[in-house]
Formats: structure tokens, C-alpha cells, sequence
């Protein structure tokens, strides 16, 4: 998986390059789904039951960008996304155009070393970050997996409370408990 990383964009136009977003809406096994890209990767995959919802969820994201439909655009990656959805166990390959805090690209990043049906909690999480952040702790974890906007790619219903059950998930616990029974069946 290619994979290009950077803060977000600077609130200054004078400072940003054009931020031009295209993305599009499509049914998956976990319901409605929303594919954004900017030209070097894929910046947000969004899980919901509304294609509206998940619209206003991509601009209040990304409020500094020019959001344009279109379906062309990213068709492929609409189409990997879904059929990983239905079989978690082929993988996914897209490029990547991760977006967020340092801190918070590194979380995401120790979390995508989670393999396909295992789970580590909040807690391993930080450990596995402390060496070279001492600051991570649980609760920038849990932080970091509330404002993923790479839903899948990033796989934060694989990160789970201490005593072993399911904790809060941006997409909804049942979406959870579903991806962790897929890819514990692969």
C-alpha cells in the first residue's frame, strides 16, 4: 500500500496548494460508503447508512477543501474498498493520502500493524508508540480512532478496551463486532 502523510492543510490560502477532493457514495457489507481522494492518494473512507450523512461528515472533515463529486474518479478505489469489506482476508491496496497530526498518523500507523483478526487495546497501543513519543497514552489512542478518517485501511475496530470487550467505534459497535467476526473467519 503506497501511502503519502501530512498535516492538514494550512487554513491559509496563500500557504495551501489547491485541496481539491473528489469522492463518491457506493453500498458495501457494512452499509453506504463514502471514497475521498485528493490527487495523491485516498484521504477518507467514511462507513455510515446515510450518503447525505456521510457527505456532511467529509466537509465538516475537511472544511479548508473543495469537495467534487465524481464517481470516475474513484470508481477503482470505491470498488477495491467494497470488495474488501465482503472479504477482508484479500487485503487492500490503495495509495494512501493519510492526513492528520503527527502524533495522530503515528497511532494510525502502529494500529495498521495490527494483523487481520487480532486486537490489541488502547493501552498496547500507546506502548507501541512510547519510544518515541512517551506522551501516547490510552486516551490519545481512543482520541486518534474517533477522528479516523480512513475507516478499514486504518483498523480501529482491531483496538479494544483492557479487559478484552468492544469499546466505542466512530462507525458503530455493531460494524465492529461484524469486521472483527469477518476477519477472524479468514
Amino acid at each position: 500500500m503506497n501511502l503519502v502523510t501530512h498535516a492538514e492543510p494550512s487554513a491559509d490560502p496563500a500557504t495551501t496548494s489547491a485541496n481539491v477532493l473528489f469522492h463518491a457514495t457506493g453500498d458495501c457489507a457494512f452499509g453506504t460508503i463514502l471514497i475521498a481522494r485528493s490527487m495523491e492518494g485516498v484521504c477518507a473512507i467514511l462507513l455510515g447508512d446515510d450518503a447525505r450523512a456521510l457527505e456532511d461528515d467529509l466537509a465538516r472533515r475537511f472544511p479548508h477543501a473543495t469537495l467534487v463529486p465524481n464517481e470516475a474518479m474513484v470508481r477503482d478505489d470505491l470498488a477495491k474498498t467494497a470488495r474488501y469489506a465482503d472479504k477482508p482476508s484479500e487485503g487492500l491496496d490503495l495509495t494512501l493520502d493519510m492526513r492528520g497530526t503527527p502524533i495522530q498518523r503515528r497511532v494510525w500507523n502502529a494500529i495498521r500493524s495490527i494483523p487481520p483478526g487480532k486486537t490489541k487495546s488502547y493501552m498496547q497501543v500507546a506502548r507501541l508508540i512510547n519510544t518515541a513519543y512517551p506522551q501516547v497514552t490510552a486516551r490519545i489512542v481512543a482520541n486518534a480512532c474517533a477522528t479516523n478518517p480512513l475507516a478499514l485501511v486504518i483498523p480501529c475496530h482491531r483496538v479494544i478496551r483492557a479487559d478484552g470487550e468492544l469499546a466505542g467505534y466512530r462507525w458503530g459497535l455493531e460494524r465492529k463486532r461484524e469486521l472483527l467476526e469477518k476477519e477472524a473467519i479468514a
